[in-house]
């Protein structure tokens, strides 16, 4: 494979899909490659987390003790959490010519979120405009997986949303797939089912597609 990262250089990648589906594996390989190149910083990072409160906030939101949650705030918690990364470490990076990487991102509050409490696709938008400053990601690859695989490979105690029923969990994978069908030109769908080496062959030949 040709370099591809100096074509990289202010570009945000975002990995997103359901629990399993190996987002953060697919990020660390991607980031490591692009490295090796030697062609352009990169920035790897997670939402929830990353900044000090970030990672505070990914703590409220996951605990199962805070089950009295309501979908509101668990979506306004999400949204807190990504302006503080975005304020601290994506916008910078993205200004400075660095390649960003993401593990989850809105498109994961528009399939876990969407729909509780009745919250819809436009509420979550407009939050997301505020917290993100309008910035998208230029390529969000999904990883899919059917929802019984996806839990099945969860392999420690679940967290509160992983204890969720299966039924939503289905619905969550339909979300994503509809955000994907709704926009091609910035999502591209990965079977999770395989091995790490052919997805990342897939992530990267997606890349390559958007560097030219």
């Amino acid at each position: 494979m040709s370099a591809i990262g100096a074509n990289l250089r202010g570009k945000f990648i975002v990995f997103d899909g359901t629990e399993g589906s190996g987002k953060s594996t697919q990020a660390r390989l991607l980031r490591d490659a692009i490295l090796k190149e030697g062609t352009v910083e990169v920035a790897l990072v997670r939402d929830p987390g990353t900044t000090r409160l970030g990672e505070r906030i990914r703590q409220i939101v996951l605990d199962p003790e805070n089950a009295e949650m309501a979908m509101r705030c668990e979506m306004l918690l999400y949204m807190a959490a990504r302006a503080q990364m975005m304020a601290e470490t994506i916008a910078p990076a993205l200004q400075s010519g660095n390649l960003v990487i993401c593990d989850r991102f809105v498109s994961s509050t528009l399939a876990y979120q969407l729909g509780g409490d009745g919250l819809t696709a436009d509420e979550i938008r407009r939050v997301a405009q505020v917290a993100t400053r309008g910035i998208a990601p230029d390529l969000t690859l999904l990883l899919d997986l059917p929802a019984q695989q996806s839990l099945a490979r969860v392999g420690r105690e679940k967290d509160r949303i992983e204890q969720r029923p299966m039924e939503y969990h289905e619905q969550v994978r339909k979300n994503y797939l509809a955000q994907a069908a709704a926009d091609p030109a910035h999502f591209r769908v990965i079977d999770a089912m395989r091995e790490p080496e052919a997805i990342h062959a897939d992530a990267l030949k997606a890349l390559t597609e958007i560097a030219r």
